[in-house]
């Protein structure tokens, strides 16, 4: 019997639907996180397919751009080549297109976030994989 793959979903602001039931769906095992911190600290010991996350830009922080950069340092230093798929806010997009020049990003879903743009995302993974 074959094990799913791994999905990590990060999911500290919310306000839009759970996907849980669709990764399942799409054949992953989701583990879910609800901050940075632990996601970080869950990913010492595992190698997730896919990282579903979002980018929480803050003016405020000193040394990085938003909630992103360390995750996917984190997911750079153990040599996790996981597929990220991003949730954000449009206006933060060129933002993210410089956090993108740095670390691979495969695929930023705009909110309002429908089932199907996840849906066409997850399959894109398993295409492309």
């Amino acid at each position: 019997m074959s094990v799913a793959p791994l999905l990590l979903a990060v999911v500290e602001m919310g306000g839009y639907p759970s996907f849980t039931a669709l990764y399942r769906e799409a054949g992953f095992q989701p583990e879910v996180a609800s901050t940075m911190r632990k996601a970080q600290s869950w990913l010492k010991s595992h190698r997730p397919q896919v990282v579903v996350t979002e980018f929480n830009f803050d003016p405020e922080f000193r040394d990085r751009m938003s909630n992103l950069e360390s995750l996917l340092a984190t997911l750079q230093r153990y040599g996790c080549a996981a597929k990220v798929i991003v949730l954000l806010d449009p206006e933060h997009r060129p933002r993210l297109d410089k956090v993108a020049e740095r670390f691979p990003i495969f695929a930023a879903l705009e909110l309002p976030l429908t089932h199907e743009a996840m849906r066409a995302a997850l399959q894109r993974v398993t295409t492309e994989t």
